[in-house]
């Protein structure tokens, strides 16, 4: 859990220019605006967020002990959940796939920007985890 979260950071702090193997959005409106969309938009299919990782308030509160001073984040949480179904589907295909369970989708406000993304998946049997979770996104995003 801790390696993915790290790499979601790591991922979510290059950019979306530079993220490679991210998908981000960046959207008009507050953070706050922003979460509570991901959040409806994940709860509404009737999925479970089973964590929410904050992990910008984590990095803030670190910072000093990792000898940073630098402030990455405003704001920044991991939404963390899964779908019975689709969690099924994909590693009834391939058992390996519980690597990539639970899924993930962030919200971040770097001050000059709010953005909400997700890491992307192996083409193949995890493309239906990818469909879903750029479909909400594209969901809070419109809110």
């Amino acid at each position: 859990m801790k390696r993915f979260l790290k790499a979601l950071v790591v991922l979510a702090l290059a950019g979306p220019a530079a993220a490679e193997g991210v998908t981000v959005y960046k959207i008009d409106g507050s953070f706050e605006d922003a979460a509570f969309a991901v959040e409806s938009a994940i709860v509404g299919r009737g999925l479970v967020i089973d964590y929410v990782s904050h992990v910008g308030e984590m990095l803030a509160r670190t910072g000093a002990d990792v000898g940073s001073d630098v402030q990455l984040f405003e704001a920044a949480d991991v939404f963390l959940f899964c779908s019975a179904v689709i969690s099924r589907n994909v590693m009834e295909a391939d058992l390996m796939n519980i690597a990539h369970c639970p899924y993930g989708i962030f919200v971040a406000d770097t001050g000059s920007e709010v953005m909400v993304g997700f890491r992307n998946y192996p083409k193949g049997t995890m493309e239906e985890v990818q469909n879903l979770l750029d479909n909400i996104v594209q969901e809070a995003v419109e809110k």
